[in-house]
């Protein structure tokens, strides 16, 4: 439900504005001077305000300067008694969704509520888009090393300075990469990333560079390269150390000149990338080792940036855990679990050598096979990859025994996403047998909308008795 304040310094109006919205089904508040209405926008989340511009404190056009200042996405209205085409053109120019005169047309006034809401809704939903698309989430933690990358990437990020981030494997360092691109001056170009483990080293060059029709056997037709999509914007090496020396010869001397050249082509094209590498290795070894180039290493590391693992933050734990329970019970439509202060001591505890990727697969876990509040047990008793998930050794508070946990071969599934739907499959039979295959009664247990049990018991075609 919608939520309005209006600010104006007649009584009536507000009276008569507060009436009109209430019995539209929207929630109300008003008051009579801008300075307080100020404090009201700060401390509250309004979806809407309708603001006079005349008023005795404060002029409503500062109102809505400073309002915006505070919350730049909240929709303004103004509202005047003395309404001309020069105060309604300054409001605009200020930000102002709409201006209204007193006294106000019903339908008008009902209509630009209506249009100012929905735009508001618009604005939110693109940002949360947004997001998502760019797969940029927040830095979470509150330890030392994590104080200091965020502090280095707010330096960092509006220069054009080249990046080195270090750190182990599923540490974040694709985190890192991304936040220096969206603070920096190219945000609104692409970040193209290239998995350099990931590319056969005879295919390298191809990927990063371009080919030209014919300059090899499956090169049918010309092919643009990922410094030139990332042309504008940040282009971003992940695993640099695994590069072929080949491949870094051709990437340092495109850094130095800012041109490259497609395999098989004569033609030098300029390119304007900043260049963020990482890798899990340590480069200097490399170097020693004969694997990787000196000259790459300083041209790359202007900046270096380590990701600690997460045995070095382990206080960031609770944070990173609540995180991931919101959202992962977001993503599977339900409730959003708790984690108690046991259970929280236990993950902390834990050895972490797969650090955040780790962490967020084992709230999955302890999200799919626990009730709803996850215990020290749950987390001990699902610590394990490797624990069995059956029916018959879940304890009664939906956690396993720790007997379970030689029983289940799990070199039986190809994936993850077959280990959750077995895990799921054997939790949702186990309480319904339990519940004697009341499904109303189940639901209510594990906290969860009936239909949506009645389409897992569908999707896992159980069946009473079976």
């Amino acid at each position: 439900m919608a939520k309005i304040l209006i600010i104006d310094d007649e009584r009536a109006i507000r009276n008569t504005l507060r009436e009109i919205l209430e019995y539209e089904d929207y929630v109300v508040e008003d008051i009579d001077n801008g300075v307080d209405g100020l404090q009201l926008i700060e401390k509250n989340d309004y979806d809407l305000v309708l603001c006079d511009i005349k008023m005795n404190r404060m002029d409503g056009l500062e109102v809505l300067t400073d309002g915006l200042a505070i919350k730049p996405d909240l929709p303004f209205i103004m509202i005047s008694g003395h309404g001309t085409v020069e105060t309604a053109v300054e409001a605009s120019k200020k930000g102002a969704f709409d201006f209204i005169s007193k006294p106000p047309d019903l339908n008008r006034l009902l209509i630009t509520v209506r249009n100012a809401l929905d735009r508001g809704s618009l604005v939110t939903e693109a940002k949360v888009l947004k997001r998502k698309v760019s797969k940029v989430r927040p830095i979470l933690g509150e330890s030392q090393g994590i104080l200091k990358i965020k502090e280095t990437i707010d330096r960092v990020a509006p220069t054009e300075a080249r990046v080195l981030v270090t750190g182990a494997n599923g540490s974040g360092k694709e985190l890192v990469a991304r936040w220096l691109h969206e603070k920096s001056n190219r945000s609104n170009a692409p970040i193209i990333e290239v998995n350099c483990a990931a590319i056969p080293s005879e295919l390298i060059e191809s990927e990063l560079f371009g080919h030209e029709k014919g300059s090899f056997t499956s090169a049918v037709k010309q092919r643009i390269g990922k410094f030139e999509s990332a042309n504008g914007g940040t282009l971003f090496l992940d695993e640099i150390g695994d590069m072929s020396h080949s491949a870094q010869a051709k990437v340092l001397r495109a850094l130095q000149e800012n041109r490259i050249t497609r395999v098989g082509g004569e033609k030098e094209i300029e390119v304007d990338v900043r260049v963020v590498a990482a890798t899990n290795k340590d480069l200097l070894k490399e170097i020693e080792n004969g694997n990787f180039r000196m000259d790459l290493y300083h041209r790359l590391s202007v900046i270096l940036i380590h990701v600690p693992p997460l045995v070095d933050r382990r206080d960031d734990i609770p944070l990173l855990a609540t995180s991931f329970l919101e959202e992962i019970c977001n993503e599977y439509g339900m409730p959003t679990k708790r984690i108690s202060e046991a259970g929280l001591e236990a993950l902390k505890a834990l050895p972490w050598t797969g650090n955040i990727r780790e962490l967020r697969n084992m709230i999955e876990r302890l999200i799919i096979l626990s009730d709803k509040i996850i215990t020290d047990a749950d987390v001990k008793a699902f610590a394990n990859p490797s624990a069995p998930v059956t029916a018959a050794t879940i304890g009664s508070g939906g956690a396993l025994t720790a007997a379970a946990a030689q029983q289940t071969d799990y070199d039986q599934f190809k994936n993850f996403q077959e280990y959750k739907d077995y895990a799921e499959r054997e939790y949702i039979k186990f309480k319904l047998e339990k519940n004697n295959w009341n499904v109303s009664k189940t639901a209510d247990d594990i906290d969860i909308q009936r239909s949506h049990l009645y389409s897992k018991i569908e999707k896992f075609g159980l069946k009473r008795g079976e």
